[in-house]
């Protein structure tokens, strides 16, 4: 049977594999679109083992809620932002989040070792590896949180397609529109913002004393001829302004109208409006590929490389 350009493409949609895999899936099952997809699962999941040892450092982070009290976020990480922006790998990150939310495993290994929720004949891990064969590339589950807030809610924020995710939790004995849009507008100062606390009263005495630390070697390098009563001073205000910055209440509210109110205050506003007490009890932030060593590539290198 003749393979068409136009075949090659749909299987290539469909599983997110790369396209001299799609072609040679579709001349050994004869042009069989169903058959096609089964070859490359099971000739892809003998070749997973040898992309262990590759950098995924691409991929989504993806939320999943089960009524306003829990919620879940996940990140599941890709070789290559192609393959994150593939249909078949975003419906699969969002049964992951999904299986997040109903898991109750302490870790990574036991939500591995659970059985997947879309077909319990398997692991998640054993469905991790299918999904590795239908699309081609390293996947990794890296991280999950679930969350619960029986007495509140729980809001989530997505940005940037994926790159970035939140949930931000409240106790409130109201949960209407008006609460759920607060907590969605502070959702979305957690993600372009990135406080690491709520509030002062969270940040540990070690926090403070590693940063004050770093604070007196810099004000005795900038001022050496000024006495230490004038450098604790100066340390102290340091210290404040540093705390105010990645303490979320004290934030300055990225949509205040007069480009001062802080986070706090206008949770205080939102509170009175909607007839309730809104209290922050915690947030999560996860950013794909946070922290990871990403693999430098130049396309024009690549192309050329392979047309060698």
């Amino acid at each position: 049977m003749n393979i068409t350009a136009a075949m090659v493409k749909e299987l290539r949609e469909i599983t997110g594999s790369g396209m001299m895999d799609c072609k040679k899936a579709l001349a050994e099952t004869d042009g069989d679109m169903e058959a096609a997809v089964e070859f490359l699962r099971k000739n892809g999941q003998m070749k997973a083992e040898k992309k262990a040892s590759r950098i995924a450092a691409e991929g989504l982070v993806c939320v999943a809620a089960e009524g306003d009290t829990k919620a879940a976020i996940v990140e599941v990480n890709s070789e290559t932002d192609f393959v994150a922006k593939n249909a078949t790998f975003q419906e699969y990150v969002q049964a992951v989040a999904e299986q997040a939310v109903k898991s109750d495993a302490a870790d990574l290994d036991a939500f591995l070792a659970e059985k997947w929720i879309r077909d319990e004949s398997k692991t998640v891990s054993e469905a991790l590896v299918e999904k590795i064969a239908v699309i081609g590339e390293k996947l990794s589950i890296r991280r999950f949180q679930k969350e619960e807030q029986a007495d509140g809610c729980i809001v989530s924020y997505i940005h940037g397609g994926g790159r970035i995710g939140v949930l931000v939790k409240a106790q409130t004995a109201v949960v209407n529109d008006t609460v759920k849009e607060a907590l969605k507008n502070i959702a979305m100062q957690v993600a372009a913002m990135y406080p690491k606390y709520v509030s002062q009263a969270d940040v540990s005495e070690e926090y403070k004393e590693h940063e004050k630390a770093i604070l007196l070697e810099q004000a005795k390098t900038e001022n050496p001829d000024k006495p230490d009563n004038i450098i604790e001073k100066m340390i102290i205000g340091r210290l404040n302004k540093e705390l105010k910055e990645v303490c979320l209440l004290e934030q300055t509210y990225v949509k205040a109208e007069d480009g001062k109110q802080s986070v706090g205050k206008y949770l205080e506003q939102v509170s009175k409006e909607a007839g309730t007490a809104i209290t922050l009890t915690g947030f999560i932030r996860y950013e794909t590929g946070e922290g990871m060593e990403k693999k430098e590539e130049n396309f024009a290198e690549e192309v050329a490389k392979q047309m060698a």
